[in-house]
């Protein structure tokens, strides 16, 4: 039987992998399979009853590579009854126009796909001008940004994870 959580990431430079594994971490490794998107199908989303999406914002408010080619994909697959996490990579000073955008894209697809999100966050603390993950004064998931901020990375994730453990009823 598959772990209750299935953590499925694109990356390209390893930022977003890396924070894929202390997720995997804080929430206990039994709990949750880590799945590169590049590598997955849609079944393998399907398989799971709580998801974790983690997609960095490339070039300028894009998926990075693999989830733009897995992004058709998430209209063949029904969301319906599943609590779906996000969080993301990004550079809120030199991206400041479109910083986690591709949260906010893959979330928008998710959700009229039948997903529930979870794991808002809060937006504080950030410096940003737009963003497509930002909804109703938080994001639709935990961002980071280790270009500007990596001193907050460990401890945004500590909370996030326990965030999700209740939310996800872990």
């Amino acid at each position: 039987m598959p772990a209750k959580i299935g953590l499925f990431f694109g990356t390209t430079t390893g930022k977003t992998g890396d924070a894929a594994e202390v997720i995997q971490q804080e929430l206990g490794k039994t709990q949750v399979d880590l799945r590169d998107i590049g590598r997955a199908s849609k079944a393998d989303l399907s398989a799971y009853e709580y998801l974790i999406i983690g997609c960095p914002t490339w070039n300028i408010g894009d998926l990075q590579d693999d989830w733009d080619s897995f992004y058709p994909d998430l209209d063949e697959i029904n969301f319906a009854g599943k609590k779906v996490a996000y969080f993301g990579t990004g550079d809120q000073r030199g991206y400041g126009d479109n910083f986690q955008d591709a949260m906010g894209i893959l979330e928008e697809k998710i959700s009229q796909r039948g997903g529930t999100t979870v794991g808002y966050w809060p937006a504080d603390n950030y410096d940003f001008n737009a963003s497509k993950a930002y909804k109703n004064g938080k994001f639709v998931g935990l961002a980071l940004d280790d270009d500007n901020q990596p001193e907050q990375t460990e401890r945004r994730i500590k909370q996030w994870a326990a965030q999700l453990k209740r939310e996800f009823g872990i």
